[in-house]
């Protein structure tokens, strides 16, 4: 009987330790509970959505949410940076950019991020807030905040900035037929970012891959969380047939910008079979925090 007792302390034990440290997989929270967190805006548009004007600036169109990405996650931690709760939403479920948490009285550390990856970052680390080559890289947005809990309900709404770097490579001569996939190789960048500052927190080696099936695909999006709020990142560009062996490949050393894309293009096949290229001569049009346009 004692026996049987014990066993009965311990599960009650191991749930009570779940229920408050383990990720809340709800996609909505606790439907009565005292922090209500949503989500009121994104800063500006997907880098894919910009329009741009006669007088050769960019504009951006209010949004919401699902516009901007397809993920959103929702993660508590204390005030020493251990995660509480986590919530995960995505874009194709009533309720996406709303949710609820029941806590006790305190102050605690708020993570919003939205971003249109495979799959959720690991978020137990607030300063190691991590992507896999395998979970991808995408627009990503941020909020933290700070938010203290007493009697009362808290309504909390959140704003959400982009905190990534975008190299779009872009290829101006014909691909040959031969070419059946495109292999991005980046570092100096970082897969993971700390919340508290939104900047890169590892040194990544990043790799993107891009199936070929149109001679029309020429235009290719590269994402990383810069160190600082400009860095450069070596990119080595190879170019695969059927087998995955290598037909060409190209090294560029690129300048990047947090919330900026930089345009990297030229005609990468037409030219010696393997090269270094270091761009220089960067002009920046900052109208729109903004787009670099660099050729090699």
């Amino acid at each position: 009987m004692r026996a049987l007792f014990a066993i009965v302390i311990m599960v009650v034990l191991v749930s009570c330790e779940k229920a408050i440290t383990a990720e809340d997989t709800k996609t909505s929270g606790d439907k009565n509970g005292n922090l209500r967190v949503s989500v009121n805006q994104i800063e500006q548009t997907p880098f894919t959505s910009l329009t741009r004007r006669a007088d050769n600036t960019t504009t951006r169109a209010a949004q919401d949410a699902s516009e901007a990405c397809t993920r959103l996650n929702f993660a508590i931690y204390d005030e020493g940076g251990s995660r509480l709760k986590q919530i995960n939403q995505t874009s194709d479920k009533a309720g996406f950019g709303q949710c609820a948490f029941q806590l006790e009285e305190g102050t605690y550390q708020l993570v919003v991020v939205g971003h249109s990856a495979n799959g959720n970052p690991t978020m137990t680390n607030l300063t190691k807030i991590q992507f896999t080559n395998t979970t991808g890289y995408t627009d990503t947005f941020l909020c933290y905040g700070e938010v203290t809990i007493g009697e009362e309900q808290v309504e909390y709404e959140v704003s959400l900035d982009r905190i990534v770097a975008l190299c779009r490579f872009v290829v101006t001569d014909d691909i040959p037929a031969e070419v059946k996939k495109m292999r991005f190789y980046y570092t100096g960048g970082s897969g993971a970012f700390n919340a508290v500052t939104g900047l890169g927190s590892v040194n990544s080696k990043q790799t993107v891959t891009y199936d070929i099936t149109s001679a029309n695909e020429k235009q290719f999006d590269l994402y990383t969380f810069l160190h600082d709020l400009s860095d450069n990142i070596a990119l080595t560009v190879t170019a695969l047939d059927a087998s995955g062996s290598e037909l060409y490949s190209r090294q560029f050393d690129v300048p990047m910008q947090q919330n900026y894309i930089t345009w990297l293009s030229g005609a990468f096949f037409n030219g010696s079979g393997s090269s270094s290229t270091t761009i220089t001569g960067v002009t920046v049009n900052t109208d729109w925090a903004g787009e670099t346009h660099l050729t090699f």
